[in-house]
């Protein structure tokens, strides 16, 4: 155990009290890791639209206070009784989707879920069931089970994953969301083929990795799909072939898609989070063996779908971080970059810190920015 493994560790941390408000720098103290448990120094984090979504969108009740955040990398500071896996100083990075590696999911190769995971996890308010944050007396809830805008956060072992200890923690804390995500979508959950033909509709981060995972998988055109003209530059640099604007058309974009495919592309994968655009994403589709998957999160609207849609042939799946098993998913995944595999320093717009959140905030809400890096903690 670390030196300070059985004492409270105060620190700075972006605390959300309420719902559609600037989140508060506070000082907030972190309980030591009990048993399974490891407390972790987050060097780096990202903001994702999912922290924007809880904060913005969705809005639950009871899910603040919160500190919000779920990509990140850091550094083990100290683990509780019964860890094996870890000890302090590995470079690590935190896991919203857990493997125990024990549970009937784990052992299963038809999906990367877990069951703990959602054991674990509160679904109503996003947030872990237990918490090691406290700020001003009152329990402040873990975004996801994992709450990396902390410069000190507490996870269960099992949604941790060890990494590679050359990895720059600034660049690989992408890998923690949503370049698995979007990535993942393309090559796991698609199973976008050699030579075939797809559309990716939104171009954040995660529509972004699910471009290049399109390319990597050997798509020969790889149409980007999305209302910012601004996003069409990035989009091609990662592999984009074509580049169209549903705006620039007065026709719905699965009829434009149609009548650049002979019919209709290949996969379709969709980054947005609005059923609409879902809909369009399998109307894009080939009816015949088009496969659409869904990777945009919403649980504000339902989705209304004609039958003839689906019965001529087409497929329709969803996907959560991207089909990865997630400790295997993500060392594999650091990894690649490591190796040139993969791009992450192409997705980071902005660099800055944590006392910045509501800056970086801002500029995702606007669509300025693809991944702001915050820095949290010298390593």
């Amino acid at each position: 155990m670390g030196v300070t493994s059985l004492q409270v560790i105060k620190c700075k941390a972006a605390v959300a009290w309420e719902p559609n408000k600037p989140l508060v720098i506070e000082e907030i103290e972190v309980a030591p890791p009990e048993a399974n448990e490891v407390r972790i120094k987050i060097v780096s984090t990202a903001v994702c639209h999912t922290d924007l979504y809880h904060l913005l969108e969705r809005m639950p009740k009871d899910g603040f206070p919160t500190v919000l955040g779920h990509e990140a990398a850091g550094i083990v500071e100290s683990v509780g009784p019964g860890v094996t896996e870890f000890q302090p100083g590995d470079k690590v990075i935190p896991l919203f989707l857990s493997q125990c590696k024990e549970c009937r999911f784990c052992k299963s190769t038809k999906t990367n879920q877990c069951e703990l995971a959602w054991k674990r996890t509160r679904q109503d308010v996003m947030a872990g069931v237990e918490t090691r944050f406290t700020c001003k007396g009152k329990k402040i809830l873990q975004f996801t089970g994992t709450s990396t805008f902390s410069e000190y956060t507490v996870i269960d072992q099992i949604a941790v994953a060890k990494i590679d200890p050359d990895a720059p923690l600034d660049k690989v804390c992408l890998i923690g969301c949503g370049i698995c995500t979007g990535y993942g979508a393309a090559v796991n959950t698609a199973k976008v083929e050699p030579g075939s033909t797809c559309a990716v509709f939104g171009l954040g981060a995660v529509g972004l990795a699910a471009v290049m995972g399109c390319k990597a998988a050997g798509a020969k055109r790889i149409i980007a799909v999305d209302v910012n003209p601004e996003k069409a530059e990035k989009a091609k640099a990662l592999g984009a072939t074509d580049f169209v604007n549903p705006k620039d058309h007065n026709k719905p974009i699965h009829e434009v898609l149609a009548e650049m495919t002979n019919g209709g592309v290949d996969f379709s994968v969709e980054c947005v989070g609005k059923v609409e655009v879902m809909r369009s994403a399998l109307e894009s589709c080939v009816p015949a063996w088009g496969v659409s998957v869904i990777v945009g999160w919403t649980e504000l609207s339902d989705i209304v779908i004609q039958p003839v849609h689906l019965i001529a042939g087409r497929t329709w799946k969803g996907s959560l971080f991207g089909g990865f098993k997630s400790k295997d998913g993500v060392t594999g995944m650091v990894k690649a970059y490591l190796d040139k595999k993969i791009q992450l320093d192409e997705f980071i717009t902005h660099n800055m810190t944590l006392d910045q959140v509501n800056d970086a905030i801002e500029l995702m809400k606007h669509g300025k920015c693809v991944r702001v890096v915050m820095s949290v903690s010298p390593q």
